[in-house]
């Protein structure tokens, strides 16, 4: 059975950090492009970065760029999103999916196999 589990979100301050983890099983995660995506009350869900399996090339969001960071330990079947200097408007639902392929759009939700539950970031001005 292929699970995402999400873990690490709360509440922080404005200028503070949380530690997103996204742990997975049941398929070969080395393979895997893993993503996170965050969704907003009445908005749409959109792409936070992604990370390839292989090589671990990484993008990100224009607005996350700097704050953000996307790691992956292939060994514990685990992706790390450490999110700093937490701004309001990053409040959100995060969560972490899985596609097989390389390359497309990776913002694109559609390209993704396999979700997560999500996870609440709260963040107070």
């Amino acid at each position: 059975e292929v699970q995402l589990v999400e873990s690490g979100g709360g509440l922080a301050q404005a200028g503070g950090s949380l530690r997103l983890s996204c742990a997975a099983s049941g398929f070969t995660f080395d393979d895997y492009t893993i993503g996170w995506f965050r969704q907003a009350p009445g908005k749409e869900r959109e792409g936070v970065s992604c990370i390839y399996g292989g090589d671990n090339t990484t993008y990100y969001k224009y607005s996350v760029k700097g704050r953000f960071t996307i790691s992956r330990d292939d060994a514990k079947n685990t992706v790390y999103l450490q999110m700093n200097s937490l701004k309001p408007e990053d409040t959100a639902v995060y969560y972490c999916a899985a596609r097989h392929s390389h390359g497309g759009f990776w913002p694109n939700t559609d390209e993704y196999d396999f979700w997560g539950q999500g996870t609440q970031v709260t963040v107070s001005s």
